[in-house]
């Protein structure tokens, strides 16, 4: 079990980074070498780091941990330090003409220490992405991961230790308590991951020391399927969307909607894709358990309040793939449930798909829109027409058109919800924004236009007053 750590250590640590900070912020130098220690380190343990995440889950897919623990977090590295003196480079710009020749510039200024909350469901990637936004934006940063996957936790300190002095970045150990207290922490720029519910109490912890805030929370995100739309080619898409970590991606597809008449066909198409992928789903090292008991019995309340509530339940391949020992919880379709169900109120996190029959897709925009802003929308689509309406008349944290979650895999893409599903965002150029003060600064010439316009004010400043409001 963790000790707590008390609050006036965290608050130690924090006043021992921030005093590092203003000593030395980093500079261009000091963020490349990070980075590139940070990279060796990282590749050079990434096999203990996978079988860590296997040991917390109990089984988790090692390719799918390789693809969205391992090349994301390594890309991310690479793109930050591909452009990093190009981001930190000031910007000129003109001063407005009435001020010229003065001219203006923006400055890219560090925040100084930044605070890091990381999940459970990608330990690695949404806790170590983020930390190399706020290192390369030349950031100090205290880290936070999480308690449900212990010792993935434990071997990111270890890691992290190994690189960086504990003034530059620190990993803090603990429970929810410890969370609390972090969240309170004055830092300059906290960034959370978690549920929504829990972004609230972060949030409400941070507005006390007036900490900007970046949340990235989750919400229940659809998937719109339009007639004509290759059915199969939507449940090969959907299917690897919703079922990449048995479901548990705050941005993995949380329900369907279709037209009335395609349901059957896109049932039968994910059956296929089941039966194709997962032949042996209970034993299959590819299918990813539930990470405890715990969340494997909300997905068994969801489904069995659904089942209540005169829904029906589809399992696939059949029920008896569950397997309540091993936390293996099989792909799980819901038909025709009520909008008071609990799989239709809350957020699924987890291999269950409801599927709705609606007449249209203006219907299905109508549906999204009459719900809160999710963090992703996903729309299968030829028609470019609908496709632009979709778009246009929907509000979501980030779009995938024709496939599900790639738009988070995009470096130029940033990431990050709306409303009750998160606000700002990160990844690459935009990790960099986030975790930078965009400092404007004004450079007077040595000849100032201004001299023209003080008092005592006489016919010149009537015609140039005159002149400037016309």
């Amino acid at each position: 079990m963790d000790t707590p750590i008390p609050d006036t250590d965290l608050a130690a640590l924090l006043a021992r980074q921030r005093a590092a900070w203003r000593a030395a912020p980093p500079d261009y130098a000091q963020r490349m070498d990070d980075l590139a220690r940070l990279r060796a380190a990282f590749k050079r343990r990434l096999d203990d780091i996978v079988a860590a995440m296997g040991a917390d889950f109990g089984r988790r897919s090692r390719h799918e941990s390789l693809l969205t623990d391992g090349m994301t977090v390594l890309h991310e590295i690479d793109q930050v330090r591909r452009h990093l003196r190009r981001w930190m480079r000031p910007r000129r710009v003109p001063a407005d003409w009435v001020f010229q020749p003065a001219y203006g510039e923006i400055r890219h200024q560090p925040l100084g220490v930044v605070g890091v909350i990381a999940p459970w469901n990608y330990p690695v990637n949404l806790a170590l992405i983020p930390l190399v936004s706020a290192i390369g934006a030349g950031n100090h940063v205290m880290l936070k991961p999480s308690e449900h996957t212990p010792r993935t936790a434990a071997l990111l300190g270890e890691l992290l230790a190994g690189v960086f002095p504990v003034e530059r970045v620190a990993t803090v150990q603990g429970g929810p308590d410890v969370a609390a207290a972090f969240a309170g922490l004055p830092f300059d720029h906290l960034l959370f991951t978690g549920s929504t519910a829990v972004g609230r109490k972060v949030m409400a912890a941070a507005a006390a020391n007036l900490t900007p805030v970046t949340l990235e929370l989750g919400g229940k995100s659809p998937a719109i399927v339009a007639p004509g739309f290759p059915i199969a080619t939507a449940a090969e898409r959907i299917g690897f969307g919703k079922l990449l970590n048995a479901g548990q991606t705050c941005i993995a597809p949380d329900y369907v909607l279709i037209d009335a008449a395609d349901r059957g066909a896109l049932i039968a198409a994910l059956r296929g894709y089941v039966a194709r992928h997962y032949p042996t789903l209970r034993e299959s090292p590819d299918y990813t358990s539930i990470v405890d008991a715990r969340q494997y019995a909300r997905l068994t309340a969801l489904v069995d309040d659904a089942r209540k509530r005169g829904a029906t339940i589809v399992t696939l391949p059949d029920e008896g793939a569950h397997d309540a020992t091993q936390r293996v919880f099989a792909p799980t379709l819901v038909l025709d449930a009520p909008d008071e169900a609990r799989v239709m109120q809350e957020e699924i996190f987890g291999p269950i798909l409801p599927i709705i029959g609606v007449a249209s897709v203006e219907a299905a925009i109508d549906y999204v829109n009459a719900r809160p802003r999710p963090l992703a929308l996903y729309h299968f689509d030829h028609d470019r027409r609908r496709i632009t309406e979709v778009l246009t008349r929907c509000v979501a944290g980030g779009v995938s058109v024709n496939d599900c979650l790639l738009h988070n895999a995009q470096g130029e893409l940033p990431f990050g919800g709306v409303g009750p599903s998160g606000m700002g965002a990160y990844h690459g150029h935009h990790g960099f924004l986030t975790f930078t003060q965009q400092m404007p600064v004004f450079h007077q010439a040595p000849f100032s236009s201004m001299a023209l316009f003080r008092p005592p004010y006489g016919k010149l400043a009537d015609f140039l007053a005159k002149f400037l409001t016309r």
